[in-house]
């Protein structure tokens, strides 16, 4: 679906990261690790068209590009706007109706499946600044449910929720790969990754490397281990 030739990230024209190349295959399930700084965040917004590339390439396999449902870190996004949790998940119809059609039944359906799906059914009318964390990305879920994106971004989307939540939303996007949708998530816990994430893509300042989960995340532990040997042995001496 998406192909990488080159591509330079940054800023500006500032380069921070660097060049990427590789596939993000048709019905994939992406995990995307690295440490801070080494442009995660500012890959998915660069496949998501908001920031331009430095350098290098990026190509969808269709054009137009198709339809994309981004979810930015909740420390992007403003909790104080004065709308309810169905004002919000209804947003996500926008792209098939366009800002000044009216909602009409079929979609008000879609919205009450999506609402249910990630259990805040009873809570349509409640103001979005009286949500905790967990709800609040739960009704970011249902607004990506009704979407009904081919391509899927996410932004560290389980950071500052509790456990149920994070399960169940962990279970929403298993659906969505289920259901052929390309998922693509920046993500800091590697044993999430291990357990639910079967392709990683590991970004730092040297190389980038790309493949299955369990072979990226080994190669990673085996280098961390061989780091602290050798900072051990610096110290001894």
């Amino acid at each position: 679906m998406i192909t990488l030739s080159n591509l330079i990230l940054g800023y500006q024209g500032l380069r921070i990261a660097a060049p990427i190349s590789g596939t993000f295959q048709t019905g994939s399930l992406t995990a995307i690790i690295g440490a801070n700084g080494t442009g995660k965040s500012t890959l998915l917004k660069t496949i998501a068209g908001l920031l331009p590339p430095v350098g290098g390439h990026l190509a969808f396999a269709s054009e137009p590009r198709p339809r994309i449902a981004y979810l930015p870190q909740q420390s992007e996004l403003d909790r104080q706007f004065p709308v309810n949790v169905f004002d919000v998940v209804s947003m996500g119809c926008w792209p098939a109706t366009g800002l000044l059609r009216r909602i009409g039944g079929a979609d008000k359906a879609i919205i009450r499946q999506a609402l249910e799906r990630v259990g805040l059914d009873s809570m349509p009318g409640r103001s979005i600044d009286a949500l905790s964390g967990g709800q609040f990305q739960r009704m970011l879920f249902a607004r990506l449910l009704v979407q009904q994106a081919p391509l899927v971004l996410l932004d560290e989307p389980f950071t500052g929720i509790d456990r149920q939540t994070c399960d169940l939303l962990l279970e929403v996007i298993a659906q969505l790969h289920r259901a052929g949708q390309t998922i693509i998530v920046v993500l800091h816990d590697h044993g999430q990754v291990a357990r639910h994430f079967p392709q990683t893509l590991l970004l730092t300042p040297e190389q980038n490397r790309w493949g299955p989960s369990a072979d990226i995340l080994s190669r990673r532990a085996t280098q961390s281990e061989s780091c602290f040997c050798f900072q051990s042995l610096d110290r001894v001496g």
